[in-house]
């Protein structure tokens, strides 16, 4: 979920982003999935390679399911189905939530929080997270990641996929107040891979690979991937 080419001023620090993040993104549901029905499609080759390498790791989970968290209007969640996994999304968004259920009746959707996912301990054999990240506060990173590693079977895999912070280290905050015509109030936090990767290993998590992609076509910033593993 993305917002490069914004330019508007942060506000001052506040608590309540999840409920910030599900109102902005109510707000802005149809219209953001009009704009990006399947931003992965149309986008670099490699990414799309990440995603089906991600999925063969995750074969070897099943038939332990994988959870597509922030999964928006499901386009990810349905490529994951279309390559052999047992997979359903969670969105914080109950519109989000909604239009991806009526796009892909096949599959589930749940409402729901990365940063607490309503699930047993070790059941998932796999997490993507490609563009959601970016909205949780750096503060809520160690537990949002501890929560990976809580759910994950021994093993399982996590894919991250978000925008680079720049190149010295220093973590890079936008605040949207608006965006296709909306009112919100919307929050991103670009960090680099190697950030992002220590994070992880903080929570126990195995980093297996990270990779940094130039700018293609309208981006702005690079696109990074981190995946990391539960330990067998």
């Amino acid at each position: 979920m993305t917002a490069e080419n914004a330019q508007n001023p942060s506000p001052p620090e506040h608590t309540g982003f999840l409920e910030a993040t599900r109102a902005s993104y109510d707000a802005i549901a149809p219209a953001y999935t009009d704009a990006f029905p399947d931003w992965l499609a149309d986008s670099s080759p490699l990414d799309r390679s990440l995603v089906t390498a991600f999925a063969e790791l995750a074969r070897d989970n099943a038939p332990a399911p994988v959870a597509d968290l922030g999964s928006g209007p499901g386009y990810i969640t349905a490529r994951l189905h279309g390559l052999g996994l047992p997979v359903f999304g969670v969105d914080i968004s109950p519109q989000m939530v909604a239009l991806a259920r009526r796009a892909h009746p096949e599959l589930r959707f749940h409402v729901g929080s990365m940063t607490s996912l309503d699930l047993p301990d070790e059941t998932l054999g796999g997490i993507v997270a490609l563009y959601s990240i970016i909205h949780i506060p750096t503060e809520h990173l160690a537990a949002t990641f501890a929560e990976f590693q809580r759910v994950l079977v021994p093993g399982g895999h996590v894919l991250l996929g978000f925008q680079s912070g720049s190149p010295d280290g220093d973590e890079e905050h936008l605040h949207l107040a608006e965006r296709f015509g909306h009112d919100i109030s919307l929050d991103y936090y670009w960090r680099t891979p190697d950030t992002v990767a220590a994070h992880l290993a903080k929570a126990g998590l195995q980093l297996q690979a990270r990779v940094l992609r130039e700018p293609v076509g309208e981006e702005t910033r690079p696109r990074a991937f981190v995946l990391a593993r539960k330990r067998p």
